[in-house]
């Protein structure tokens, strides 16, 4: 009966990681434009994120209820950056030259950890969730036993990581049918990018 806590933790992590965003786009990007082992790197990382937001989750659910109710501008800044970066990509013009990239852009385990742990959208999922998990009489805290926390923290990571994995591969089959893809991936992940920040925007003008 207990492993049931690592299948919620699958699922719930899977249902977190489908709609597109930062961590998808990155995988996506790097498996188009590098390989799969690269971008498996990023999504290993990002599964450690979707962790610890989790466990903040978990940990301080009522906190941050109160704290993006009450700082509305902190998610408004995230879709301007969004927004920004996305329309930079699909305005700036294809450069055949390599650039020369940062330690950081280079560490694909920080890409990885830095996209998925600087993700306020998903740290409110992550608090709804556990509220839907309490109504619904699965009690899970930080006082329930080692062994319930380590299976559902450890859902939360293979269902982060399956999620990723998924994206990554559904990229190969693109990469080997489309040709010149750089210019193609650059302009793409501008328009999500953008429309991720103009759909942030709209859900805070509606709440």
């Amino acid at each position: 009966m207990i492993g049931i806590y690592l299948l919620i933790g699958l699922c719930a992590a899977i249902l977190s990681a489908l709609p597109l965003g930062a961590s998808n786009i990155a995988v996506i990007n790097t498996t188009l434009k590098e390989n799969a082992k690269q971008s498996f790197k990023i999504a290993a990382s990002a599964g450690i994120a979707e962790v610890l937001l989790s466990y903040y989750a978990l940990n301080c659910n009522q906190s941050i209820k109160d704290f993006f109710n009450t700082n509305l501008w902190i998610q408004m800044a995230i879709a301007g950056i969004l927004f920004s970066v996305g329309g930079y990509l699909v305005f700036k013009k294809h450069s055949e030259k390599k650039s020369r990239t940062t330690a950081l852009t280079q560490s694909k385990y920080a890409t990885g950890f830095l996209l998925g742990i600087i993700n306020p959208p998903v740290l409110i999922y992550w608090v709804i969730a556990f509220g839907v998990l309490h109504n619904n009489n699965i009690m899970l805290s930080l006082q329930s036993s080692f062994s319930v926390l380590f299976l559902f923290f450890f859902g939360v990571y293979i269902g982060k990581l399956i999620t990723l994995y998924a994206y990554s591969k559904m990229s190969i089959i693109i990469k080997h049918k489309v040709k010149n893809i750089t210019s193609v991936i650059n302009k793409v992940t501008g328009v999500l990018l953008m429309g991720i920040g103009c759909i942030q925007a709209l859900q805070l003008y509606f709440a």
